[in-house]
């Protein structure tokens, strides 16, 4: 998860060193300014592109790892595009990228190979990390948008597609084959797609997971954790963490997010998903205080009476905190949280914790949930989108994600090729259980709006986790704010800016799909 909200983005938080992974940010483009002349050797740069330049030196050491590929070559898009012709093509031109004040510096180093191979100058504008979605909108509203394209907060796509900002990159796909079919269906439907076309490049692909502490629940267990079947409900979860909160040792039964706004509502989807909750009908309805949305949050409750004290008030940096510091027996949140809980650099229980399948609740699914992650765009005012979709493309090639996940730093791959890599799995712990469970994953729909919806339900169900309110009361009032922020986003009469029926295959992409356990 890389959003940058609350004034800290999750790679400036961490400042691992993985040059690639800090690039996030928006693209400007100037008009060819020279020839090319005395590039380096294709082959030579693309060789550096390696485990060995661009892992850790320390994390290399501790996981043995050699300069063999923690990625498939023949899928990492760097290696299979024709560099020649893009050089011949696009080089001389210029993409300006104007990228969060604090990752300028690492986003430079990482786009020095993408200049070698290409040709193609990139002019780095930094804007303050807070203001890259006011920034973007007002730039699109003047229809003269000085950059080309944006990399963002997965939230906000409908929002700037909805009213024409993005350009199309079917094209631009199709002729530099891009591997779509290599990104999960999650990714692929939620990040890149918007009414039925492409307009983007997934970028930062999260999953939400459980993860256990095993000093104090195989105690509660009676031994070791299974991954699937140790605890197979959301009821077993509740008991369990009850239980762990008695051990004592100054940890808590659980950690969960449960700060007012999206923090909330991410916790809320993430439970009430496996009761079979939908945020909407097929008429653009919110459905939130359904029997599935109640169960989703009366669990959630209950959980939170489980929880570290203070998690009314937890967000991701606290409750990241918390985990890695060995303050909970078990913790709700993404799956970076099973990959940095393994560096010794960044926690406290290191061999102490494994990431499991998510519970279940009865009559529900299983539907692990993709929350948050950011995605990666061409502005349709752009002055060289093709440029600007390349330099995308580069940024989110496989070989640069899985590094990224090497590295731990929270920017996470959304590829099949990557997360299926042995080698890299013995980095990550979670990735075997994340594979699997990315076939049955649930996402909310990239609606215009849908950011401000998530802050107002989360409010309200912060009112209920610090108990002013009943689960009913949160959601009732919580629907009441999402029907009227959609009627001012054109929502209505069934109708709105995406036909439901576009959006409605990434919603929920297990349907009918066995088990992965």
């Amino acid at each position: 998860m890389t959003n940058r909200l609350g004034g800290m983005s999750r790679r400036s938080f961490l400042r691992t060193g993985a040059a690639f992974g800090a690039a996030t940010g928006v693209i400007g483009l100037k008009t060819p300014a020279f020839a090319q002349s005395g590039l380096p050797d294709i082959q030579a740069t693309l060789d550096s592109i390696s485990v060995e330049k661009y892992v850790r030196e320390d994390y290399r050491k501790l996981y043995g790892l050699d300069n063999t590929p923690l990625w498939d070559p023949a899928k990492d898009w760097i290696r299979t595009v024709d560099w020649d012709k893009v050089r011949t093509e696009l080089g001389g031109t210029t993409v300006r990228f104007a990228v969060g004040a604090a990752d300028q510096e690492s986003a430079a180093e990482g786009l020095k190979p993408f200049e070698a191979l290409s040709g193609i100058k990139v002019e780095l504008v930094p804007i303050p990390d807070d203001s890259i979605y006011d920034k973007a909108i007002s730039e699109f509203i003047s229809g003269n948008a000085s950059f080309d394209a944006l990399q963002f907060f997965s939230a906000w796509l409908g929002d700037f597609a909805a009213p024409g900002f993005l350009a199309p990159l079917d094209d631009y796909a199709a002729k530099w084959a891009l591997p779509l079919d290599d990104f999960y269906d999650t990714y692929r439907l939620n990040y890149g797609y918007f009414g039925g076309k492409l307009v983007g490049i997934p970028f930062d692909c999260d999953i939400q997971m459980v993860h256990l502490r095993k000093s104090s629940m195989e105690k509660i267990l009676g031994g070791s954790i299974d991954l699937a079947n140790s605890v197979p409900t959301y009821d077993e979860l509740i008991r369990i963490t009850a239980e762990a909160n008695k051990l004592g040792g100054g940890v808590a039964g659980i950690g969960l997010l449960g700060a007012r706004g999206f923090w909330s509502t991410y916790s809320w989807e993430h439970i009430a998903a496996q009761a079979g909750m939908q945020l909407f009908d097929a008429n653009w309805n919110p459905t939130l205080n359904t029997d599935a949305g109640i169960k989703g949050l009366e669990t959630l409750l209950a959980l939170s009476k489980n929880a570290i004290e203070g998690v009314s008030g937890a967000g991701w940096g606290e409750n990241r905190a918390a985990w890695l510091g060995g303050q909970v027996a078990a913790n709700i949140s993404w799956q970076d949280s099973g990959t940095q809980a393994m560096r010794p650099d960044q926690s406290q229980i290191v061999d102490d914790f494994v990431t499991i399948y998510e519970p279940r609740i009865a009559g529900g699914v299983f539907a692990p949930p993709n929350i948050a992650g950011s995605t990666s765009v061409v502005t349709a005012t752009s002055q060289n989108p093709e440029g600007a979709f390349l330099m995308l493309a580069f940024l989110t090639t496989s070989s640069i994600m899985a590094m990224n996940e090497a590295n731990a730093n929270g920017v996470a791959p959304g590829y099949r090729s990557v997360l299926g890599n042995e080698k890299l799995r013995t980095v990550s712990q979670p990735m075997k259980v994340w594979a699997d469970s990315l076939d049955h994953a649930w996402c909310s729909p990239r609606l215009p709006g849908m950011f401000e919806m998530e802050q107002a339900l989360g409010n309200e169900i912060n009112r209920a986790i610090t108990g002013q309110i009943t689960a009913k009361e949160a959601l009732d009032n919580g629907q009441a704010a999402w029907a009227a922020i959609m009627a001012k986003n054109g929502f209505k009469d069934g109708g709105g800016p995406v036909a439901y029926a576009d959006a409605a295959p990434g919603l929920y992409v297990g349907g009918g799909k066995a088990l992965p356990f």
